[in-house]
């Protein structure tokens, strides 16, 4: 043991804060975790524990003057997977340790963040930058080894104290039921966190556990950020895809099956229009951070020349908590009352509510995985069909696994890059799961050739589908495509990795025409945001900025000069970029500050955002959360103001 101290604890489940929700805890930190226990009078229940080995971040945290409801007044933060434990200590000193202890503890980590936020998450919010998703990237540089104390670090384990006392033992971990602990057992949200299915999984493997759409789960443990143990109302427990369940709260959007998470205005009117009945609507994400649209469609507005779709935008009134409105008339505590009341009342909207669109009409997302900690696949249990073409490693072919899910298989090709190194990789992008990222599913390692196995995506390489289809597209199509590809990059950058070889020729689109991120065989992850490699590497230079081909250095703002070029592609439907030009003219150009020309189909504004990323300087770019907000907000303004 390391060092033990009576804390308080902040819940890090509940959405509005009180003095209610700050809870005094007996914290314990060993070489390997920190564990917290109920904090009253001789009470040895635990409460909680994080492996160290999950750690991304340990800090301070500024209180930018507010209040602090508790009567310790020096907050620090234990940032895992994707949560954030704020700890209060009684004293400047007591913080320093604890920190200072955690930070040497965690200094050789994998995973340390390169940006955290240095102020707390409230009432919904980053209070340090204002950000509205719990996930957004930090906003200041998290320095690992930063001494915060100049104090002493605490003694070290089995050594005597100054006043010549042993340091205590570890709390023990109760054993069997005990009543006393009982009562207490629903104190703390994080022992019993509920949530609700939004999909079915069939388990694939005996320690996974099915899900049944909309069925309630208890989540046991959260060890791993893309698979979580949970119990069903059978007692029977097993792994379960983080990305397809919610926690249930009342009034949470994202647990009904009309609300489309990350859909644009275009997508909205696209899915509306290919439904083509009256009242039929789609519950979004609004342009604007943490609110909602609702779109509706409708044939019947009189003088407007057919079918139309209108966007009413959910308000909320000032009162605390908030009460939501389409028509100021009528108020509601959460917004499926609203949505409820309007399927029957038109109440000021041109009809009413009548067919939702929205989840029910897409399939389950991918998952990290076909099963917890399964990446080493069976070569027998792989079914392969034809041909797809062929990557920069090898053969890639359609197949499915155990005769059920298509995936694609890519044989790489012997000697195309060390298997020690490969396996690695693997592993590495095998834990990366988002929408807009192409899954790697697993492996086949043990065998010659060495397979991955990845998500199958219908349609094939973007490039191919933007030249096949030249002259379809409309501008705001174009700007969706952008859209999807820089939400996948900007998971990439807030993860610190980077592609290196982003172009549309790595990217794939699906049959319900959503653009992925695709071939991470140039990525790295990296702790600095800064790659050099070799000597002699290859590179796509007319996809490079300066800084990759005269000294081979990579970073993520090399990622969004790329990802300038790639926009480029989409706006001229699969051009060439400097196609009259060979590779050695194109670096003379580039350095001399020559620019690719504006495409017809790009207003001025989205040629700026182009502009932007191809400035000469890597540290005046954009991040791509920044480029994710500039596309969202042109493509809003490239179709009729909202209603």
């Amino acid at each position: 043991m390391l060092l033990e101290e009576r804390l308080i604890k902040r819940s890090q489940q509940k959405k509005r804060t009180s003095p209610l929700n700050y809870k005094e805890r007996l914290f314990v930190l060993t070489r390997t975790r920190l564990t917290y226990y109920d904090g009253k009078a001789q009470k040895k229940f635990r409460r909680g524990s994080i492996e160290l080995s999950r750690v991304r971040c340990v800090e301070i945290v500024k209180n930018g003057g507010r209040i602090i409801p508790c009567q310790n007044k020096y907050p620090f933060q234990v940032v895992y997977d994707t949560n954030t434990l704020y700890v209060f200590a009684p004293s400047h000193d007591s913080r320093s340790t604890w920190v200072q202890s955690l930070k040497e503890e965690i200094k050789d980590n994998p995973e340390v963040l390169p940006k955290f936020h240095p102020q707390f998450w409230e009432e919904g919010a980053w209070l340090c930058c204002r950000q509205a998703e719990k996930q957004a990237p930090g906003c200041e540089e998290y320095n690992l080894f930063g001494d915060i104390s100049r104090k002493p670090l605490p003694p070290i384990p089995g050594k005597e104290r100054k006043d010549g006392r042993q340091q205590p033992p570890r709390p023990p971990t109760p054993v069997g039921d005990d009543d006393e602990d009982d009562e207490d057992e629903d104190e703390d949200e994080e022992e019993e966190e509920v949530v609700v299915a939004l999909y079915d999984f069939p388990a694939t493997e005996p320690h996974d556990l099915s899900l049944v759409k909309e069925g309630e789960y208890v989540i046991l443990e959260k060890s791993d950020v893309n698979w979580y143990k949970a119990r069903n109302q059978f007692g029977e427990e097993g792994y379960i895809p983080s990305n397809y369940v919610t926690v249930k709260e009342s009034g949470n959007l994202v647990q009904f099956v009309w609300f489309s998470k990350q859909v644009n205005r275009n997508k909205a009117e696209e899915l509306l229009r290919k439904e083509d009945k009256e009242g039929a609507f789609m519950v979004r994400d609004s342009s604007t951070e943490g609110t909602f649209t609702v779109s509706l469609f409708t044939k019947s507005t009189a003088g407007e020349g057919g079918a139309v779709i209108k966007h009413y935008h959910i308000k909320e009134t000032q009162d605390s908590p908030p009460q939501f409105y389409l028509a100021e008339k009528h108020l509601f505590s959460s917004i499926p009352e609203l949505i409820e009341y309007h399927k029957h009342n038109a109440a000021g909207l041109v009809a009413r509510l009548r067919y939702p669109v929205g989840r029910q009409d897409r399939s389950a997302p991918s998952t990290a995985g076909f099963s917890y900690e399964k990446w080493e696949i069976d070569p027998g249990e792989l079914t392969f069909m034809k041909e797809l073409g062929s990557g920069q490693f090898g053969l890639v072919r359609l197949g499915k696994w155990r005769g059920q899910h298509k995936v694609a298989i890519k044989a790489i090709r012997e000697g195309a890059m060390l298997e020690e190194d490969f396996i690695e990789e693997a592993k590495v992008m095998m834990r990366l799961s988002h929408p807009k990222l192409v899954q790697l599913y697993g492996v086949c390692s043990q065998h010659t050739p060495i397979y991955i196995v990845s998500e199958f995506m219908e349609q094939g390489c973007l490039l191919n589908v933007l030249r096949q289809r030249q002259g379809s597209f409309s501008r705001a199509s174009l700007l969706s495509i952008c859209l999807d590809v820089s939400e996948g990059m900007e998971h990439l950058e807030a993860h610190g990795f980077l592609h290196r070889d982003l172009a549309a020729r790595n990217c794939l689109v699906n049959d319900a025409l959503v653009v992925k991120v695709s071939d991470f065989g140039m990525a790295r992850y990296v702790l600095d945001n800064q790659y050099t490699s070799s000597s002699g590497a290859k590179f796509p230079v007319k996809w490079c900025p300066p800084e990759v081909f005269n000294f081979c250095r990579y970073s993520s703002m090399s990622d969004v000069w790329s990802f300038g070029v790639l926009m480029w592609e989409v706006f001229t439907e699969g051009r060439v970029p400097f196609e009259r030009h060979q590779n050695h003219e194109v670096v003379t150009l580039v350095t001399r500050g020559h620019r690719l020309y504006r495409p017809k189909m790009a207003t001025p504004t989205i040629y700026d955002i182009m502009q932007l990323c191809w400035r000469q300087s890597a540290v005046e770019r954009p991040l791509f959360s920044q480029l994710y907000t500039m596309i969202s907000d042109a493509l809003e303004a490239d179709v009729p103001p909202a209603n």
